[in-house]
């Protein structure tokens, strides 16, 4: 499985010029704790930055700065981590252990928006087939157990 097949395709997406407060509105709207910052090239967006909750905490509400005089740009993270559509989900999660990042942004081949990927995305997925291989091994207890009655 690749990350364009296991990413959400539904992205909240605000621009640098977006404010602060409604870039915060945006998330508590949408039930996300991030939102991708993107630029319009020729009919595309493209992912140049994110916000995140935690930045608008540590980088505004932890300095006493005033959230409705800021703008997404000014906020959010300086660098941008993405995976391709085609990268496999191992790359995407080592790229996130290394980093230190909880979610990136999918790309198309010509860099624009396709998704964005999750940590807990990968681990929805892990518990499936962890889940898988318990079933698999209860089925063949079973059928030893059947075989030898």
């Amino acid at each position: 499985m690749n990350t364009g097949e296991l990413c959400n395709r539904v992205v909240v997406v605000a621009y640098r010029n977006t404010g602060l407060v409604e870039a915060s509105r945006l998330m508590r709207e949408n039930h996300v704790g991030s939102l991708v910052v993107v630029v319009e090239r020729l009919s595309e967006r493209v992912p140049v930055g994110i916000l995140t909750d935690r930045d608008i905490v540590v980088a505004v509400v932890a300095k006493g700065l005033d959230p409705r005089t800021l703008n997404v740009g000014e906020v959010m993270s300086g660098e941008l981590l993405t995976v391709r559509e085609e990268d496999g989900i191992a790359d995407a999660l080592r790229l996130m252990r290394e980093k230190g990042v909880r979610r990136l942004p999918v790309v198309t081949h010509s860099g624009a928006l396709a998704g964005i990927v999750t940590i807990d995305d990968m681990l929805e997925l892990m518990a499936e087939q962890l889940g898988a291989f318990a079933d698999t091994i209860d089925r063949e207890r079973l059928r030893e157990t059947r075989a030898r009655r």
